[in-house]
């Protein structure tokens, strides 16, 4: 599969590519990622490829992310319709100010505005809520995210590290109140990061929102490139953000995603990224690349095609423990309601506490004296 075989974004008409080039590393004001040279190069293949979907943020390298974009389609004159450009607010640039950052009516126009002029363009195709405001009403920020669309400054709207349940309430006011509704949803996915499963994921299919996992590498963790034998020897360049999850475990997970990619003749990160690509919901997984090379190797996953036993070996290794109810659900709930038959392409087992004969049932009628 090609990047321009495009697929609709949830429940709307926005076609974007299954794979969307994610930017916090564009831009070295961290202290690791890609120069503004190398990013142009890299924007550039993505879309010689056939790429359209590009994600950043406010806060990604200061800002810096946004601008890179913005001085792209400026200085090589790439047409900016043709392009799906998302961005996200919540995150404060300034310390100190407490109406700079989250999700209230206030931060949400002013990060919009500064937003457009760092990307140099009218509009923004899909606006991102990056995280749940607990202190900011629910109904604020989706009436502030309608006028933006009413206005044509932003397109589409969706949320990011936000609860299921907030994500419900937010699409159901907006529905009732017809305003513009979520149609896509961000949150982190992976081998590693399978929690999801849980409430989001299932939240996203009822509310017809596109699911866009973000970090399906686990920051390079799942590359395959960290293993135990090399522990402590490679440069790490985000820190804690990938020495916290090397241990025993990853190690296991890692030692499968090679075995994987080499009866494939592929790459762990490949592996990786064909997994989330495959899950329900998944509509366009957020990769990142600091070289060209990177970005390749990335985009081959689309042509990767696991077998049903690698997805069986790599489930097992990676299955999540879910909070209740889910596996309670997941274990009971078929025999209990199902007891021995097929739905919708499912069977269950029976009800071992049902009774084993009309006989054995329990037929009381209760009568009343009169």
């Amino acid at each position: 599969m090609p990047l321009d075989h495009f697929v609709t974004l949830g429940h709307s008409g926005l076609r974007v590519s299954p794979l969307c080039l994610g930017t916090m590393t564009f831009g070295k004001d961290w202290g690791w990622g890609s120069t503004e040279e190398e990013s142009y190069s890299i924007l550039q293949r993505y879309i010689e490829l056939g790429g359209n979907f590009l994600d950043t943020a406010n806060l990604y390298t200061h800002g810096h992310s946004e601008a890179i974009i913005g001085d792209f389609l400026s200085r090589k004159k790439v047409r900016r319709d043709q392009l799906a450009i998302a961005t996200k607010f919540f995150f404060s640039l300034h310390n100190g100010d407490p109406n700079a950052g989250g999700a209230s009516r206030k931060s949400i126009m002013s990060a919009c505005e500064n937003s457009l002029r760092r990307l140099q363009t009218d509009y923004i195709d899909l606006y991102w809520m990056h995280c749940w405001d607990k202190f900011t009403p629910i109904e604020e920020t989706m009436s502030a995210l309608n006028d933006l669309v009413h206005q044509g400054k932003v397109r589409y709207i969706g949320f990011s590290d936000t609860p299921a349940w907030k994500c419900t309430e937010a699409q159901m006011i907006s529905k009732f109140r017809g305003w513009a509704p979520l149609i896509a949803l961000q949150i982190e996915y992976s081998l590693l990061e399978r929690t999801v499963e849980g409430e989001l994921t299932p939240m996203a299919l009822e509310m017809g929102l596109g699911v866009t996992p973000w970090s399906p590498l686990k920051g390079g963790v799942l590359t395959g490139k960290y293993t135990r034998e090399n522990a402590g020897k490679q440069e790490i360049g985000r820190g804690e953000w990938v020495t916290t999850f090397l241990n025993e475990n990853t190690y296991r997970l890692v030692d499968e995603l090679n075995t994987v990619a080499k009866e494939l003749n592929s790459s762990a990160a490949r592996v990786a990224l064909a997994w989330v690509q495959a899950q329900p919901g998944v509509t366009s997984s957020i990769f990142g690349a600091r070289t060209l090379k990177q970005l390749d190797d990335n985009i081959a996953a689309l042509d990767l095609k696991l077998k049903p036993e690698h997805f069986k070996r790599l489930d097992e290794l990676s299955k999540p423990q879910l909070n209740f109810p889910y596996d309670f659900v997941k274990t009971t709930a078929g025999p209990f309601s199902m007891s021995g038959t097929t739905v919708n392409g499912q069977t269950a087992a029976v009800n071992p506490l049902a009774p084993k004969s009309d006989s054995e049932r329990y037929e009381g009628i209760l009568t009343t004296a009169r």
